[in-house]
């Protein structure tokens, strides 16, 4: 049976582990399996289970028959799963509605027959978890993290990379339709209120208010949809103040088969948008956020990132993700690490792009097994759709740019690249592209001919090569080394 973890904190994530959360929400039950690096593991497995638990709350205060029955019925498969999976560690949380109703001891007790231990976990830690996880997916993150549930919203404010203060409030999704029914305004005097008592009026006053829940993810996707975004990738998606204005008005009028025809929005979250968007609305007024911006991570993220050492914390997510990656789909090992050092020296890139430069080489040899009429859209398509963080839409356009040219598509832009990033940017990576391609046509994928080249760029773009590597100067590499020179408006000189 997996390992259970009683106090998380006390214990640390080993370099590569497969671990496992179960999520027993106020909405939905999830379990999700996590493998590979600690800083970013891949999701190997995500399933929910929309038992609805705080439902009936606001009504009777407990859990109805159905929604329990529903969470054992979806613990029993999951505990199941974890095993069949091989989990090293298995964590199950509960939260809000367990945390609240008069039997949620019953579903608690149901886990324990199962050996599942349920931690409990109170309103201010389910916050922290929050504001962990937004800042496991937006290291820089500064501004007020709001997590919307079923049965609570958690506020936490988040800067240089710390949780400072948290609350929780009863405002989880499964409740506003109460409170609103008892009149016009109701909702945003109850959450005035709410806020002014906690000393929460005007926090986030000019700050990013970070959107964790499938409720507002939803609302993304709305938004994404409705406005022809061309990235299905909602992490730090923004979502602007006025916009949320419109998008409350696009809800009061759009019918809901159109809604149910949306890509990525679950059917059992399209009753909760209208009243998630009043309490949006309400929230960003009352807290004077400048606007939104969505995280795909949130609570589960958070456990996960808590239990890491400081040295992992420090790990550029991005990095680690791709480095991970280039390790499971490339042919040779380090040779993404070795491939950014040997292309370096040709570009002064401030920190930003440098590191976009860095997981691009890692990414380098994703598409080797792809038919080679299809590399380069497989480069890119990986660079724009992975599970990629610490990254928005216009770097993830650079990066795929630079894939896009490294695995063979040319100088060309693909249309969805120009409505994401800037034309500069765009160019740049175009020439990162160049120097990969020269860089894995001379070495072919492997380390030592790296080691012993140089490339630079001076008056000439001088490619030296030891002597007994003079022979790696074939067709192919002159070939290549001329379109890189001629890219940089130089002349291409051999060394040897």
């Amino acid at each position: 049976m997996a390992t259970l973890l009683r106090k998380p904190e006390q214990r640390t994530v080993p370099a590569k582990a497969r671990v496992a959360i179960i999520d027993i929400g106020s909405n939905s039950v999830r379990l999700v399996v996590y493998d590979g690096a600690a800083r970013l593991p891949a999701v190997l497995f995500n399933e929910k289970v929309m038992a609805g638990l705080g439902r009936s709350l606001s009504d009777t205060g407990a859990i109805d028959k159905a929604g329990l029955a529903r969470a054992r019925a979806a613990l029993a498969r999951f505990a199941a799963l974890a095993r069949e999976m091989q989990v090293s560690e298995l964590r199950t949380v509960a939260t809000a509605a367990v945390r609240d109703a008069s039997n949620g001891g019953e579903l608690i007790r149901a886990a324990e027959a199962l050996n599942l231990e349920v931690e409990l976990l109170s309103g201010e830690e389910e916050a922290m978890a929050s504001g962990m996880g937004v800042l496991s997916g937006i290291p820089e993150a500064d501004g007020v993290v709001g997590d919307l549930g079923g049965g609570s919203l958690e506020l936490v404010r988040v800067v240089a990379g710390t949780v400072t203060d948290r609350v929780s409030f009863p405002l989880g999704v499964l409740r506003l339709g109460v409170i609103r029914a008892e009149g016009k305004g109701a909702l945003d005097r109850r959450v005035a209120k709410l806020f002014a008592d906690s000393g929460w009026s005007g926090r986030g006053k000019g700050l990013p208010f970070y959107l964790v829940g499938g409720s507002w993810r939803a609302l993304a996707r709305l938004d994404m949809h409705r406005t022809g975004y061309p990235l299905p990738v909602v992490h730090q998606y923004p979502i602007a103040l006025d916009r949320v204005g419109d998008l409350q008005r696009i809800l009061a009028e759009i019918p809901k088969t159109e809604l149910k025809a949306i890509p990525d929005i679950s059917s059992a979250r399209i009753p909760t948008l209208p009243d998630a968007t009043a309490l949006l609305l309400s929230v960003l007024r009352h807290l004077g956020s400048s606007g939104s911006l969505v995280s795909a991570y949130g609570l589960r993220e958070g456990l996960l990132y808590q239990r890491l050492t400081p040295v992992q914390r420090l790990e550029d997510p991005l990095i680690a993700a791709a480095r991970d990656e280039g390790e499971r789909s490339g042919r040779f090992p380090e040779h993404g690490d070795l491939l950014d050092a040997w292309i370096a020296p040709l570009f002064d890139d401030a920190p930003e792009l440098a590191r976009l430069r860095h997981a691009a080489c890692l990414l380098a040899d994703v598409g080797w097994r792809a038919n080679p009429e299809f590399r380069a859209e497989r480069g890119m398509e990986i660079a724009l759709h992975g599970n990629w963080v610490a990254i928005d839409a216009a770097g993830r356009a650079i990066m795929a740019q630079a894939l896009y040219t490294a695995l063979g598509g040319g100088l060309g832009c693909p249309e969805a690249l120009g409505q994401l990033a800037d034309t500069e940017s765009l160019a740049r990576a175009r020439l990162w592209g160049l120097a990969i391609r020269l860089g894995q046509r001379l070495s072919g994928g492997v380390a030592a001919p790296l080691r012993r080249s140089r490339v630079a760029l001076e008056a000439t773009l001088t490619l030296t090569l030891d002597p007994e590597d003079e022979a790696l100067y074939g067709e192919a590499v002159e070939k290549r080394h001329k379109a890189l020179a001629l890219a940089f408006g130089n002349e291409p000189v051999l060394e040897v």
